[in-house]
């Protein structure tokens, strides 16, 4: 890999981890058409860059890391361990069903979802305008509803942001919840790959590392700020119409 396919998958990384979108099936088409191979030392790459989307998650919202939220962190914690306790169990299964096809038509049916759920909350008044009202009830549900981003193409953000939509959270509110949600679930996984790729970090280009690194936290940071403010004006329907074209287009990569 060189320092400009570091840049672009950097980028990628950083600007579809915490949209709806799944940032796995963006950078399976950017890797694809780059002719990037997925070898163990690209993988150790992969690593550093969801890092570095880690580190901006702390960077936009390093206020909440008081023991005045910790309530809010106790919430956080519960919504993770559905995921974290299936993941745990069936990892194997859950690799076993990592091919294009199904990532695919996980984007368009989580696609079909968002658009079913703006038009049937359209006109709906969420009485949990801010992430720090929320209950520890519906922290469960949101966890339980993130379970079903174990199914690739699926995308992490848009299952949590789904299950708090329906559990009654504004949309940035279900945003931010969302954010905050992936620490943890990023921090197991990336633990976990760390540690299973260790090795692959010493062949690997630091400088390469590095500015995929910068780019990944740069563009992470700055995009998770436009979400937010793009959620203050407008719903999450282009998400929606967004995944079914993109699923299609991988649809067609495929024949």
């Amino acid at each position: 890999m060189d320092i400009f396919q570091s840049i672009i998958l950097g980028l990628i990384e950083g600007a579809t981890e915490f949209l709806p979108i799944s940032s796995t099936g963006h950078l399976i088409v950017a890797s694809q058409w780059m002719g990037i191979e997925q070898n163990d030392e690209n993988k150790a790459f992969e690593v550093i860059i969801q890092l570095a989307a880690i580190l901006a998650v702390v960077a936009n919202y390093r206020e909440k890391f008081s023991f005045i939220y910790l309530d809010l962190w106790k919430k956080v914690v519960l919504a993770f361990i559905p995921l974290g306790i299936v993941g745990f169990l069936f990892h194997k299964q859950i690799k076993a069903m990592f091919t294009v096809d199904i990532v695919a038509v996980m984007f368009i049916v989580g696609g079909i979802i968002f658009l079913v759920v703006e038009y049937f909350h359209r006109d709906k008044t969420y009485p949990v305008q801010r992430v720090e009202d929320l209950s520890y009830r519906q922290a469960l549900w949101i966890g339980i509803a993130q379970v079903f981003a174990l199914i690739p193409g699926t995308s992490r953000a848009g299952a949590s942001i789904i299950g708090a939509l329906l559990v009654g959270l504004s949309r940035k509110a279900s945003a931010e919840f969302s954010f905050l949600l992936a620490l943890p679930v990023m921090m197991a996984a990336s633990g976990f790959d760390l540690l299973k790729h260790s090795d692959e970090f010493m062949g690997t280009n630091l400088i390469v590392l590095l500015v995929g690194f910068v780019v990944a936290f740069i563009s992470a940071w700055l995009v998770m700020r436009l979400f937010i403010q793009f959620l203050e004006r407008f719903t999450f329907v282009a998400f929606g119409i967004y995944r079914i074209l993109f699923g299609l287009l991988l649809l067609w990569m495929l024949t």
